[in-house]
């Protein structure tokens, strides 16, 4: 049985703790709004821009004058996979789900006869990825959104995938990340980004685009040279932000729990004390008794 100053000790312990889970909890908490204000904010234009590329996508299916960011290499023989979580851990589930549809991602990749490339963005996946697929990480960034996620990040990712798309290294890229649903909530997301990659449906109807005829102003070439480009950024973006809002989801949620889970364990450590107080105390005195009738 723990002495009295073991349950103390431990006390005292938990009690510390509780309070570092409840500052982290407040922390995330006030993140967690502006996260998703920003994240709810980037969806409509991206979406916009995703509808009107699919329609773009339709009129030009087949003709030689498709740019290979919208209609592909012709073949998809090599994959980029990349994979998107925190720098920092204590966020509950959020890194494990993102990491497990990858390593499902990846796999599946490979019993096709795929080749498999990777780039992480986190330490969390760059970190996973060493120790299961260190052949396959070819890139990793660090250090996104430590001040909040900017389009300049987000641009310098896109940038490196596209001067490696541009190279040749691979046919299509993908990337993984968790979209933000509420703070108990977030479901992960596989989107291709290279070729473009069309959504699955609208939102509303009334927005449907798809059939739509467009006229090109300076030409074709020009307009999608700087359009096609930027929708990569701009979707990357909006997942670093989307990944952003999810990460201080979850991690308020998993710190609410680990304070109330203190909570917990300190009532239950402070009901033994109290016990082994009183067994203490009723030894001591059925010693002092026996040794006065003793005498």
């Amino acid at each position: 049985m723990a002495s009295l100053k073991d349950l103390r000790n431990r006390i005292r312990s938990v009690q510390s703790t509780r309070k570092i889970t409840s500052a982290m909890k407040v922390v995330a908490a006030s993140r967690l709004k502006r996260a998703q204000d920003a994240a709810e904010a980037s969806r409509p234009y991206a979406v916009r821009m995703e509808r009107m590329l699919a329609s773009l996508a339709q009129s030009m299916a087949g003709l030689p004058t498709a740019p290979p960011l919208l209609a592909g290499t012709g073949k998809s023989d090599t994959h980029l996979v990349i994979i998107a979580t925190s720098d920092r851990g204590l966020a509950g589930g959020f890194n494990a789900v993102i990491l497990r549809e990858a390593r499902r991602q990846i796999r599946a990749l490979q019993a096709e006869g795929k080749t498999v490339k990777i780039m992480t963005i986190g330490r969390k996946g760059r970190d996973a990825i060493k120790r299961e697929f260190p052949k396959l990480l070819i890139d990793s960034v660090t250090d996104i959104g430590r001040k909040g996620v900017h389009f300049s990040e987000a641009k310098s990712v896109s940038e490196a995938v596209l001067t490696r798309f541009t190279a040749g290294e691979f046919d299509v890229a993908t990337i993984i990340f968790a979209k933000f649903k509420s703070a108990i909530s977030q479901i992960v997301t596989v989107q291709q980004l290279i070729p473009f990659g069309a959504p699955v449906a609208a939102a509303d109807p009334a927005d449907e685009v798809a059939g739509a005829i467009y006229e090109f102003e300076p030409s074709e070439e020009e307009i999608l040279a700087e359009l096609l480009p930027n929708n990569v950024g701009i979707q990357i973006f909006t997942a670093l932000l989307e990944n952003a809002a999810s990460e201080h989801g979850s991690r308020m949620t998993a710190m609410d729990n680990a304070t109330r889970n203190a909570g917990d364990m300190i009532k239950g450590l402070t009901l033994v004390y109290n016990r082994t107080r009183q067994a203490t105390i009723t030894k001591e005195l059925i010693e002092i008794i026996s040794g006065a009738e003793a005498l």
